[in-house]
C-alpha cells in the first residue's frame, strides 16, 4: 500500500472487530465487481502481444473497454489486478493465461494494495480522481474500520477537511475551494471503492447514505494495520482473554500476550467499581510494571470506580496515584507534596526493571522529559523500594551525562545513609 500502510502515525488501538469466516470472505470476494472485470479481461485478453513494459496496446486497452463495458480508466486496474493476481502472465513480450490463484484471500490482500497503491500514482489520475481523497485515504478507511455502523457522507467530507487542513496545512483559499468540490469528488471515490468491494453505500432516513467496510473490506483494512504493527485484534482474538483474572490480564499485558483493545473488553464485561478493586489489589501487592500496567487500565474508568479508588488511599504503594486519579475527576482528594512527584518518578522508571526490555534505551529512559534532571536529587529520599535501582540504572545508562552523573551522586548519598 501507498506510503507507510494506513496510517503513518505512532501504534495505534483499534476496537475489535467480528470477522466473518474464511469460505464467507472467498465468496464475496470472488462477486467483487472488480475482481469479476478482472477475470473478464482476462478471458478477453487470451494470448496477445503487449508493449516492451507489459501493458496492452492503446488499441487492445480501447478494444477491452469497449468489450467489458468499462470506462477506459478503469483499465489500468484491472490489469494490474489481473496480471498481480495471476489471472494473466506477461512472457517475452507477449500476455496469455495464467495459472490463477490458490487462496482467495491472499489474492484479495493483494487486490486491495494494488487498489491502494495507485493513490501514489503521480503520472495518472491517482485512484480516485481527487489529490485529497487520494491523499488521505488509508485515514479514511481507518476511520471506517473504527466506525463499524457506518459514516454520513457529511461526517466524512467534514473527517477529510479537517485532516488536510490539519496534516497538510492547507490555506484558507484550498480549503474554500475543497468545501465546494469534495461532495461531488467524494461521491465518486465511494462508487470507485464500492466498485472494488471495499465499502457499501446504505440508505439511513435520518442520516442520508452512510458509508461503511464491507466485510472482505474489514478483513483487508485490519490485515493492514497489523501489518504496521497497530492494534486491531479480532473478537475472536480477546473474547478468551477478556475471562481473566486482573493479575492474569496484567501479566498477559507485560508479556505481550494481550492489547489494550483486550484490556477494553475486559473492562466493558465488569462493574466498575468491581473491576478498579481487582486492579487496585494487584498494583497494590506487585512491582512497579504491574503496577503501572494496571494504573494504566484503570485511566480508562469513570468516577462510577471512585469508592474503589477512594480505599486505595489507604495502601502506601498506591494511595498517590488514587490520590490523582481522584482529582483528574475532580473528585475530592488528598493534595500531594513534592516529595511525592519524586516517588511516582522512581516507580514510573523502576516498571523498566522489570520488563524484559534493553535498559540503555534513551527513550525509555526519558520518558519524564526534562522534568528528570530536578527529580533526581529527590529522588534519592522517596520512601521506595527501587530507589536505589533506579539511581544506579540511570547513572549508568542515561544518554544526557548530566543526568546520569547526578544520578550517581544522588545513589552515593541514598546508600551512605
Amino acid at each position: 500500500m501507498p506510503g507507510s500502510g494506513i496510517l503513518d502515525n505512532d501504534v495505534l488501538t483499534f476496537p475489535p472487530v467480528e470477522l466473518a469466516l474464511d469460505d464467507e470472505l472467498a465468496a464475496i470476494v470472488l462477486a467483487v465487481p472488480l475482481v469479476r472485470d478482472a477475470h473478464r479481461l482476462a478471458a478477453w485478453t487470451g494470448a496477445r502481444a503487449v508493449t516492451e513494459a507489459g501493458l496492452p496496446t492503446e488499441t487492445d486497452s480501447a478494444a477491452a473497454a469497449g468489450a467489458l463495458g468499462v470506462p477506459p480508466s478503469r483499465l489500468g486496474l484491472l490489469w494490474v489486478v489481473a496480471v498481480n493476481g495471476r489471472l494473466i502472465e506477461i512472457t517475452k513480450e507477449v500476455a496469455r493465461p495464467g495459472p490463477g490463484f490458490t487462496d482467495p484471500m491472499e489474492f484479495w490482500d493483494g487486490v486491495v494494495m494494488d487498489v491502494l497503491d495507485r493513490t501514489d500514482d503521480q503520472l495518472g489520475a491517482g485512484l480516485t480522481g481527487s489529490a485529497v481523497i487520494d491523499e488521505h485515504l488509508t485515514e479514511i478507511l481507518a476511520t471506517m474500520y473504527s466506525v463499524r455502523d457506518g459514516m454520513a457522507f457529511t461526517a466524512l467530507a467534514s473527517g477529510i477537511l479537517q485532516a488536510h487542513e490539519v496534516g497538510c496545512e492547507a490555506r484558507p483559499a484550498e480549503l474554500r475551494r475543497l468545501r465546494l468540490s469534495l461532495p461531488a469528488e467524494l461521491s465518486g471515490a465511494m462508487e470507485l471503492l464500492r466498485y472494488c468491494g471495499l465499502i457499501e453505500i446504505a440508505r439511513d432516513e435520518l442520516a442520508g447514505d452512510l458509508v461503511r467496510l464491507t466485510p472482505p473490506g474489514v478483513w483487508a483494512v485490519r490485515r493492514d494495520l497489523l501489518r504496521e504493527g497497530h492494534d486491531a485484534p479480532s473478537l475472536r482474538e480477546v473474547a478468551g482473554l477478556a475471562e481473566l483474572s486482573a493479575g492474569e490480564l496484567v501479566d498477559a499485558l507485560l508479556a505481550g500476550r494481550a492489547s489494550a483493545s483486550a484490556a477494553t473488553l475486559w473492562l466493558e464485561r465488569r462493574a466498575p467499581e468491581e473491576a478498579a478493586r481487582d486492579l487496585i489489589k494487584i498494583a497494590a501487592s506487585g512491582n512497579a510494571a504491574q503496577r503501572g500496567t494496571a494504573g494504566t487500565i484503570l485511566e480508562e474508568l469513570g468516577p462510577e470506580a471512585a469508592p474503589a479508588v477512594r480505599e486505595a488511599l489507604d495502601e502506601p504503594m498506591m494511595w498517590r496515584y488514587a490520590a490523582a486519579w481522584l482529582g483528574v475527576r475532580d473528585l475530592e482528594a488528598p493534595a500531594l507534596g513534592g516529595g511525592d512527584g519524586a516517588w511516582v518518578a522512581v516507580d514510573t522508571l523502576a516498571a523498566l526493571l522489570y520488563l524484559n526490555t534493553r535498559l540503555d534505551s534513551a527513550a525509555k529512559l526519558d520518558i519524564l522529559g526534562e522534568d528528570l534532571l530536578s527529580l533526581v536529587p529527590e529522588m534519592g529520599a522517596a520512601d521506595h523500594p527501587d530507589t536505589l535501582a533506579v539511581l544506579e540504572l540511570l547513572g549508568k545508562h542515561h544518554p544526557d551525562v548530566v543526568v546520569a552523573k547526578a544520578a550517581r551522586k544522588t545513589a552515593m548519598k541514598a546508600r551512605s545513609r
